[in-house]
């Protein structure tokens, strides 16, 4: 089972999401406040945070942003049902998830369950006499791009774009036929649990934030394309 950090300065919702996630095997450490939980993010990465947005002393986006700086570690944000700017922002940070408060504690168990899903997906495939073959075969070369998903590894042109799980995903979808338009929802069968909703907007959100970080290494990217109103394709240069 995971190891995931709980930071959320609302004791209730603290007992409550601890002793559920718990009661299935997890183990979970909670903080209160948002720079609090951050040092332990750094200094002892789980496999999984859940992330408040407001809190005292740093807020959730802030620990989000810094967060990325360093570590992929998948996270999921709780925000206010009426706070949609959050969710926007949220996913241009990097959040693979985010849920609405108030929330029940079976859905979050699905999101967690989900996520997690996605960022074990390639180990669990590869178990087995044919796994180094296995792996082998979901290596990726692309043009400029290579995807190797028993590293979790993305390069463009020899050098690292760090992706979180859900981008990799995303990018494996587009990259394994390239010229093939993708639907959103091509994408989302791709990236998310088939019991998670997810809307258009939270696909072009991590597309938008996946552009700017290949962009970071190689200003001229521009392999991914869209199609307005029929979605994304990627183009092998």
């Amino acid at each position: 089972m995971a190891k995931i950090t709980l930071v959320d300065d609302d004791e209730n919702i603290v007992t409550s999401v601890s002793l559920a996630l718990e009661s299935h095997g997890h183990t979970v450490k909670a903080y209160f406040d948002g720079a609090s939980g951050l040092a332990a993010l750094e200094n002892d990465p789980p496999d999984l945070a859940i992330l408040d947005v407001k809190m005292p002393r740093m807020d959730g986006m802030e620990v989000l942003r810094r967060l990325r700086r360093t570590s992929e570690v998948p996270v999921i944000i709780l925000t206010s049902k009426d706070e949609e700017i959050d969710e926007i922002l949220g996913f241009n940070l990097g959040a693979d998830d985010y849920m609405h408060k108030p929330f029940s504690q079976r859905l979050l168990i699905e999101r967690v369950k989900a996520v997690l899903r996605r960022g074990h997906a390639e180990g669990e495939e590869a178990i087995g006499p044919t796994a180094s073959a296995e792996t082998n075969a979901r290596a990726l070369k692309r043009g400029k791009l290579t995807l190797d998903p028993a590293r979790h590894e993305s390069l463009w042109e020899g050098k690292p774009v760090k992706l979180t799980v859900t981008e990799f995903l995303l990018l494996q979808s587009l990259a394994q036929r390239p010229g093939f338009v993708k639907s959103r929802d091509n994408l989302m069968d791709a990236a998310y649990d088939d019991q998670v909703y997810v809307d258009d907007r939270t696909i072009d959100s991590h597309i938008k934030r996946m552009r700017k970080k290949f962009r970071e290494v190689d200003p001229d990217f521009d392999a991914i394309e869209t199609l307005y109103g029929v979605g994304y394709r990627y183009r092998e240069s």
